[in-house]
């Protein structure tokens, strides 16, 4: 069979439509384009607004494909999957599966036996209370055509049950790894030649917190696949602020291949709407960790997301938050309108933000962050540092190939060097030369490995 997966949302929906391709791939079956795809998968996302209008455009365009083979299908999976469930049969007849992120283990098994016609329709919706492991295709081979980048699932699901967010909703309660099995999936991993692992989870800093954990935290966990011999690089997302343990932070001063960088979400400066909004910190919490993590680690590199507009934001709400961007001097952040899920506590939430009003502050708040994303950038000018190269650069330069990488804090950096191919998944020392608007140019002063 053929098959073709579309992608939508976060990392983790990218990092699991990646083993669904492996978990086919072993069963004989073989990627392909639209044009030639039997099935059809669709990895969705619930997290933005009309995301189920999204899906049902994405599901209209492959329904054209059953005019050229009518025995097209198509599964759909992920938070929309979760959240629709039975629904996509009714509306779309050539839909024959939907899983949730707990039934996506059991995906390829249920593809299997459609096809073959042992079933006619399977909904994979049932949320599991311990992690169930997948299936352990075995890893292609690692070549140096590849960017020798990897990602590791440690965790499914979420316990915060923050006001605006549908997470635990379509993804169910949180669900540790074990944390051998994570361990071996991260030895494989290098031994087939990945030199940097992210590791992947809705909240990791409360890996182990939950029923099935068994006394491994989440400062234990990356100490262990730190000391992974040939592990050049090690990061991990998305961070909650409520749950950092002291020793996640002094981990980023003691272990030298955990990158420089955290995607701590801040989502408000006001601890007004960090109350309403179930966040279980203040702002000055928030910053004590950030002063915990630059001393550890001075030249960390901070991110974050904020929500802008939530129900019952004031102007002076909104001030704390652009003086808190300012007092942290994020390097970047990810920023949105707030907009209502549905069940989740915020819809019912008043007054409710004017839209006009919402893309105001939406606005200023980006510029003021793109001026601290050019003055931090700016600020590198100079420093060497180490890139790992993952590709060709989106413009090329009249003096030789340039060759796209990203730096140890997870920088976009463009590099012009001689060589026109076999770069990708090579490390090489650069000097940085130039800050553009979002990433850096460098020159290459030695020798690559």
């Amino acid at each position: 069979m053929k098959f073709h997966i579309t992608t939508f949302g976060c990392q983790m929906n990218v990092h699991d439509s990646g083993w669904l391709v492996r978990a086919l791939e072993s069963r004989g079956w073989e990627e392909a384009g639209e044009n030639e795809a039997q099935v059809f998968i669709v990895n969705t996302c619930s997290v933005r607004d009309k995301p189920e209008q999204k899906v049902y455009s994405e599901l209209g365009r492959i329904a054209a494909h059953l005019k050229r083979d009518e025995n097209v299908f198509a599964a759909v999976g992920g938070c929309v999957a979760q959240q629709i469930g039975r629904g996509f049969f009714e509306r779309f007849p050539f839909v024959k599966l939907v899983f949730g992120s707990d039934g996506i283990a059991n995906a390829p098994n249920a593809l299997e036996r459609i096809v073959e016609g042992a079933e006619n329709r399977v909904a994979l919706l049932d949320f599991v209370s311990i992690y169930e492991e997948r299936e352990n295709p075995e890893e292609r081979v690692v070549s140096i055509s590849e960017t020798r980048q990897a990602f590791v699932n440690i965790m499914q699901g979420c316990d915060n049950f923050c006001s605006y967010c549908i997470v635990p909703y379509t993804r169910g309660r949180q669900k540790s790894r074990r944390p051998d099995a994570i361990v071996d999936e991260c030895h494989a991993l290098v031994e087939s030649g990945v030199r940097e692992i992210s590791l992947l989870g809705q909240n990791v800093n409360s890996f182990g917190l939950d029923k099935g954990g068994v006394g491994v935290s989440f400062a234990d966990l990356l100490k262990s696949v730190s000391e992974l011999n040939g592990l050049d690089r090690l990061r991990f997302t998305t961070s909650h602020p409520k749950d950092i343990a002291p020793e996640v932070i002094t981990a980023f001063g003691e272990l030298d291949n955990l990158c420089p960088s955290l995607h701590l979400p801040l989502q408000s400066g006001s601890d007004n709407i960090l109350k309403a909004m179930r966040r279980k910190y203040t702002k000055e919490r928030y910053f004590s960790i950030i002063d915990g993590l630059k001393a550890a680690r001075p030249d960390i590199a901070l991110t974050t997301d904020i929500i802008v507009g939530f129900p019952g934001e004031t102007e002076d709400d909104f001030q704390q938050t652009l003086d808190m961007i300012e007092r942290v001097g994020y390097e970047s952040s990810f920023s949105f309108k707030y907009s209502d899920r549905p069940g989740v506590a915020a819809v019912n939430m008043e007054p409710k933000v004017a839209p006009e009003e919402a893309s105001e502050r939406l606005m200023r708040l980006q510029t003021l962050q793109n001026n601290i994303t050019r003055n931090s950038l700016k600020n590198l000018e100079g420093l060497e540092t180490h890139v790992l190269i993952e590709g060709l650069s989106r413009k090329q330069d009249e003096n030789g190939t340039s060759w796209k990488g990203r730096d140890p804090a997870g920088r976009i950096v463009n590099v012009v060097m001689d060589e026109t191919e076999g770069m990708i998944g090579l490390m090489i020392p650069v000097k940085i030369l130039e800050a553009k608007k979002h990433s850096l140019n460098g020159e290459r002063t030695g020798e690559s490995w």
